[in-house]
């Protein structure tokens, strides 16, 4: 069963990001059961940082503009109805000797408090961030976030951190220091001895990261980001490119393009944001140098960040056993709760169907594993939330939302198999002359079938949603016979029907004969 979380009164919050780049907004309204959904999330390059690191002071200019963003961001988080803005700054203001000034200045004229988070803290904030987006079960990872004045390091699994970094080097920090000329191209020799500087810097924390076994590294920041999208319109899309990753050598490859040319022509590159054309290459060469030290072929990206954390932070000081629940479910729940389903009726479907996978794969029905299991249970909590569109075609719409929810920490072929699974709960059976299961590949199509097979059947055992039936469990008998165990605290004819009327689909996809044994369970003794 899915954890349950505690009922609070649901409002809006935002987070804001005021970093050496950029200002990032987050708003988003607190749902009951502590699920969120986003309301708006904006972005603005200020520049905060502009030559901020050489002088050790924000520059009059600079504060300007971010005291402008900062005014029309805390504005809109207001007329969204937001009962508290929660404001952090990280390099550009911690290192700058005007900073007491320029934090009274955004207190008087947007009303903002806004807190200086330290390095461990903005390391660790960064963490939740990007951690609370993506799968990683026992694995742990290696985080890698290139701000405009430091990169934060992070090594952790989904539970907690291992080890946190920051280290003073930014994508603002690196081109205000190594080049004065953003607009020229960057000769190799300027460019290694940029890295040169890269190593001495992180020297201490690329030493305590190789004690670390890494099973994979994960980027975020705008600076990551646009470089693989730089590097995926560069690339010719061969069998080993995969969406949403960013190998070392297309890196380097990357670097040679954007040193080789003068700014103007930079901006014009395929796949670059213009804004940060001037600075990417700082950022580049941080990247290019960790990855090269640390013996990287690859980082995953991450959409996520500082604001992202900033959230999860809220959320799990707000509910201390928030963090337990693993992402998926987290995000599942988040889900179905928007989407105002019957979560009783979704948790006992799903807790029928994994007994209904188990006791299949001790018969030899099937030999799917933990992994196929765990999307039965996401398929099973989610089938029906289409129904708050129309109860008419609502596996259809459930299809539709499943597939668009961006749902945190799954990868595309896991969405496209939840979905289909849950499309074929009720209604047509997976096919090959459904649009949908065509446009899977084979080794997923088998998975759906059998999936959608044990979700329809655990629907059908509670048709009524009365929860009736307790238990159900599939054996196999001699030859071609299978029985289904259907354990029942009462009458359950009407959902014993459900069953009998898909009877002949079900002998036609498991290639056996069903029967239905009825178990009746003992009343519990007061």
């Amino acid at each position: 069963m899915a954890h349950p979380l505690k009922q609070d009164r649901p409002g809006i919050a935002a987070f804001m990001d005021l970093g050496t780049n950029s200002v990032r907004l987050l708003i988003v309204r607190l749902e009951a059961n502590h699920g969120y959904r986003i309301l708006a999330d904006h972005k603005e390059t200020v520049r905060l940082g502009e030559n901020a690191f050489l002088e050790q002071r924000l520059q009059p200019k600079a504060m300007q503009r971010a005291v402008l963003i900062c005014g029309r961001f805390a504005q809109l988080a207001r007329t969204h109805g937001a009962r508290e803005i929660i404001a952090v700054a990280t390099a550009a203001v911690r290192e700058a000797e005007n900073k007491d000034a320029f934090l009274r200045r955004l207190r008087q004229e947007t009303g903002l408090e806004v807190r200086v988070v330290s390095e461990m803290e903005e390391a660790r904030l960064v963490y939740l961030g990007v951690s609370s987006g993506v799968h990683l079960g026992e694995k742990t990872a290696l985080f890698i976030d290139i701000g405009g004045g430091s990169t934060e390091i992070a090594v952790g699994n989904q539970q907690q951190h291992n080890y946190l970094a920051s280290l003073r080097l930014g994508a603002i920090r690196v081109t205000s220091l190594f080049l004065p000329d953003p607009a020229a191209p960057v000769p190799p020799e300027l460019y290694a001895l940029i890295q040169r500087n890269v190593r001495v810097v992180a020297l201490r924390t690329i030493q305590q990261v190789r004690r670390y076994h890494l099973d994979l590294t994960i980027g975020s920041s705008g600076t990551i980001q646009n470089l693989a999208d730089i590097a995926t319109r560069q690339s010719n899309r061969s069998k080993r490119d995969r969406a949403g990753v960013l190998r070392y050598d297309q890196l380097k490859q990357v670097v040679k393009v954007l040193c080789d040319l003068p700014l103007d022509k930079r901006r014009r590159l395929a796949g670059i944001n213009p804004e940060r054309a001037d600075i990417i290459i700082g950022g580049a060469a941080v990247l290019d140098t960790l990855m090269q030290e640390l013996q990287v072929t690859e980082i995953a990206v991450s959409d996520r960040g500082l604001r992202d954390g900033l959230l999860m932070d809220y959320l799990s000081r707000r509910q201390p056993d928030y963090w337990p629940m693993s992402v998926r479910l987290r995000s599942v729940l988040q889900l179905g709760r928007t989407c105002g389903y019957d979560e009783a009726h979704a948790q006992n479907v799903s807790a029928l169907a994994l007994e209904l996978f188990d006791s299949a794969r001790e018969s030899g029905l099937h030999s799917l594993g933990p992994q196929e299991r765990e999307w039965l249970h996401y398929a099973a909590m989610l089938h029906d939330v289409g129904a708050f569109l129309s109860y008419n075609r609502h596996n259809a719409h459930t299809y539709y939302i499943i597939n668009n929810a961006e749902l945190l920490g799954f990868d595309q072929t896991e969405v496209a198999i939840i979905a289909a699974t849950a499309l074929y709960h009720r209604k047509a059976m997976a096919g090959s002359k459904r649009a949908e299961f065509a446009a899977l590949d084979r080794r997923s199509q088998k998975i759906v079938r059998m999936l959608a097979i044990l979700l329809r059947i655990a629907e059908n055992l509670n048709r009524g949603h009365t929860n009736v039936v307790r238990h159900a469990t599939l054996c196999a008998g001699k030859g071609k016979a299978v029985t289904l165990c259907v354990h029942a605290a009462g009458d359950c004819q009407f959902e014993v029907w459900g069953v009998q009327n898909n009877q002949a689909a079900y002998e036609k996809e498991l290639g056996r004969t069903l029967t239905i044994e009825m178990v009746a369970e003992e009343p519990k003794r007061p």
